[in-house]
């Protein structure tokens, strides 16, 4: 069985640690857990894991987060993964920076990598990690907030947050979406201060 399992983020120096680059944060530590590493391909930068008998197609999307559903589309076809085998990692302005949500599809709220990826694959129905971020910025200071860094406070909870999604990632391959929604999308993590 074979995944494709898509971070989503920027590529650049800039982008690095901010929030909008949870995907690719996430993506980096499924690789490293695996003992994989990430190499220029086309689109993407792109890494193999082998684990329980299943192969992960590990991409992050070099043509920055606009233009996410191009790789994405290219990567699927190229190694023919269905759909359903296919995980997005996003980070979600909408939810708390307690909360982490699987979901099976749905719009793309405004979210500019979601929107490519909904215009290449000609559909909102693909499974989707969402990273919760929080909504705590000034109004009018949105795009600042999103590319933006970590607090130092928040910075634990990041990491733990990051690590559950490696075995989130494990179990939407090994016991299926809905399993793995109704067994991850209840938990919140330890109170941001």
């Amino acid at each position: 069985m074979k995944y494709l399992i898509a971070g989503l983020g920027n590529i650049g120096e800039e982008y690095r640690n901010t929030r909008h680059n949870i995907g690719f944060d996430v993506a980096d530590a499924f690789v490293a857990a695996h003992k994989a590493t990430f190499n220029n391909d086309r689109l993407a930068e792109v890494a193999e894991c082998k684990w329980k008998g299943k192969t992960f197609i590990v991409i992050k999307p070099t043509t920055y987060m606009n233009l996410s559903g191009r790789a994405i589309k290219y990567w699927l076809d190229k190694e023919k993964i269905p759909i359903e085998n296919l995980l997005v990692i996003m980070d979600e302005l909408a939810l708390p920076l307690d909360v982490i949500r699987l979901r099976p599809g749905g719009s793309d709220a405004g979210h500019n990598g979601l929107k490519s990826i909904q215009e290449s694959l000609g559909t909102n129905q693909y499974p989707r990690l969402r990273f919760g971020i929080g909504n705590n910025y000034p109004k009018g200071r949105q795009v600042e907030f999103v590319l933006g860094k970590w607090k130092n406070t928040e910075a634990p909870i990041v990491q733990e947050k990051i690590e559950k999604c490696s075995e989130i990632i494990e179990s939407f391959a090994s016991i299926g979406l809905a399993r793995t929604m109704n067994e991850y999308n209840k938990l919140t993590f330890p109170s941001v201060k």
